[in-house]
């Protein structure tokens, strides 16, 4: 049986809750309790926070995403699973590092402080984001460049239906922070069981930086799996046969 029968669900930069919806129905019906909290200035109606972002968003740090995390779950009647995508998935990491959850499931994962690569579609997706010349201007990225970074499987007309549902403005200072003490992982250090997933066709967190991730883990009495879905883009938790991907999820959880 597994050790809970609680999930919550972390999205990542430019999604917001409502991007888990189908995924918190899934598990739903297979019996779990499912949350899926907002990280600060990124709750409502995704149409309406591109209209109107929240002056505060700007300044936002990676480091502040966790401590609303930490704070939720504390605030949960047991200790859940972890499901995150993309940053999302590197809040699990840290959240499984400070014992908040008894698995993590890792999406996609951006990397933590350390773990890098000079792929030429990592650096082309990230660089609009984190550009320091931009400062703490909201960043709001267009349709084209969600194709290249998420959706690079998908024609642009598709892309753009997704967009309208799911995108939201963000803090361009969330992923710069992770590149310091905000993104730092004790890789040494005995953790709770975490799985990577990965997408072969992933050009935002290329599969290899993913699996980089994956081996940075040493202590060999902790389980840490990992596993790559072909064909599957940075859209992964919504791309087409998602449910592929969540059932290989729901299967390792009932596993442990």
């Amino acid at each position: 049986m597994p050790v809970s029968k609680s999930i919550v669900f972390i999205h990542g930069l430019f999604q917001n809750p409502y991007s888990w919806t189908e995924w918190e129905t899934y598990f739903e019906e297979k019996g779990y309790t499912c949350h899926a909290p907002a990280y600060p200035y990124h709750d409502g109606v995704p149409s309406d926070l591109r209209k109107t972002p929240d002056s505060k968003l700007g300044a936002l740090a990676f480091g502040q995403v966790v401590d609303s995390l930490s704070n939720y779950i504390d605030g949960l009647p047991e200790k859940p699973f972890l499901i995150g995508h993309s940053m999302g998935g590197l809040a699990v990491q840290k959240l499984i590092a400070i014992n908040k959850g008894t698995a993590g499931v890792c999406i996609d994962t951006a990397p933590p402080k350390g773990i890098f690569t000079l792929s030429w579609s990592f650096l082309k997706a990230n660089l609009p984001t984190i550009n320091p010349l931009k400062g703490d201007s909201v960043c709001l990225p267009d349709i084209k460049w969600f194709q290249y970074a998420f959706c690079n499987t998908m024609s642009l007309q598709e892309t753009a239906f997704e967009y309208d549902k799911f995108v939201v403005p963000e803090s361009r200072n969330i992923p710069r922070s992770t590149t310091g003490k905000d993104g730092y992982i004790d890789f040494r250090k005995p953790h709770n069981p975490l799985l990577f997933i990965a997408g072969e066709k992933d050009h935002i967190v290329p599969s290899s930086l993913n699996k980089k991730n994956y081996y940075a883990y040493k202590d060999k009495n902790s389980i840490a799996d990992f596993k790559e879905f072909s064909g599957r883009t940075h859209y992964i938790c919504g791309q087409k046969n998602w449910q592929e991907v969540a059932a290989f999820i729901y299967n390792w959880l009932n596993k442990l």
